[in-house]
């Protein structure tokens, strides 16, 4: 039997864990607006009351399947576009204009959402264990500055996208690392993980032992994953770290939708230097992404045979089979 074959969660479309997930940008839902998003083959109707507070519910009216979005948000209820019902924010089916009685009706599920770093995210699980919303843990309790960096597709599950990262044998080839990365695992929580490399840069040149004096011990580098389909790194000299989110959805075929997250901690004088931080650190994030797009394009991923060199990604793919007994999420 393959080690591939051993796992039951990892890469499985079937399996979503429970946890936040991004579905739109916090500026395409305008107040009174609605939108549509989707979650795997789950739809939901996104939209902004009058009180600017976003609500997420499912989709499709109960009486005949309309898409809730073509209809017409009044206050912070929304109406269905065909017959014209109209939903309180709970969900609750509060008039019907071709009757007086209302019961029996079929209630419209709700989901918990937040709005953070300038996108809107749904709780996709139980509502009495919701956490927070992913924040870098070197930056925690501090007030951050961000921009949303780049929307992509990649042709394969969330999880491989998730372990290009960690992927010590990809730095060396691919990216030509110096470093033979060697990343120590911390299971924070039962869904979160984080790696960290412990690895000092060489001194094989002048260039490398000059740059060395920028760290204190290894390379900066560190990767911590929430529910396996969020994940920041934490890169840069210890005088100036650069933080990225990759925010990351499945689709209802298999495939990963992701929003890039630009992360720094607001500063005195921060209107004038966090920009530059943000540019540099997408310049980061964009060099480390050169070259993978064609790999995901067509990859059918099959981890058969782990090496040493692959240890890092074991850690992360038995953390995240153990998300199953932390809980998963039923789209009914």
């Amino acid at each position: 039997m393959s080690y591939q074959e051993t796992l039951q969660n990892f890469g499985n479309a079937k399996f979503l864990p429970e946890g936040w997930y991004w579905l739109i940008k916090s500026s395409e839902v305008k107040t009174g607006t609605a939108k549509p998003a989707k979650l795997a083959d789950k739809d939901f109707v996104v939209y902004r009351g009058a009180d600017n507070t976003i609500r997420i519910m499912d989709a499709h009216c109960p009486h005949m399947g309309a898409h809730l979005c073509d209809g017409f948000v009044e206050g912070n209820d929304i109406r269905c576009p065909f017959h014209y019902w109209k939903f309180n924010d709970t969900g609750d089916c509060i008039e019907i204009p071709a009757q007086k009685e209302i019961k029996n009706i079929q209630q419209l599920k709700t989901y918990p959402q937040r709005e953070k770093y300038g996108l809107i995210w749904v709780w996709a699980g139980d509502p009495d264990k919701i956490e927070e919303v992913p924040v870098i843990p070197e930056l925690v309790g501090k007030e951050l500055d961000y921009s949303l960096g780049s929307r992509f597709i990649k042709n394969c599950h969330p999880n491989v996208v998730m372990i290009n990262a960690i992927d010590a044998q990809h730095f060396k080839s691919v990216h030509n690392l110096v470093v033979d990365l060697d990343m120590k695992p911390t299971v924070l929580t039962p869904r979160c993980i984080q790696l960290s490399n412990t690895t000092p840069l060489p001194h094989k040149n002048i260039f490398l032992k000059w740059a060395s004096k920028f760290y204190k011990n290894a390379l900066t580098y560190e990767m911590t994953y929430w529910w396996g389909h969020v994940g920041s790194v934490m890169v840069g000299p210890d005088f100036l770290h650069f933080y990225i989110i990759f925010a990351l959805r499945p689709t209802a075929d298999g495939v990963t939708e992701g929003q890039t997250i630009l992360v720094t901690e607001k500063r005195k004088y921060g209107w004038l230097l966090n920009p530059i931080i943000l540019f540099l650190t997408k310049l980061v994030g964009n060099y480390f992404a050169k070259g993978d797009t064609i790999i995901f394009s067509r990859i059918k991923f099959n981890f058969k045979t782990p090496l040493k060199a692959d240890k890092s990604i074991i850690h992360f793919i038995e953390h995240y089979e153990g998300q199953a007994e932390a809980g998963s999420w039923s789209n009914t």
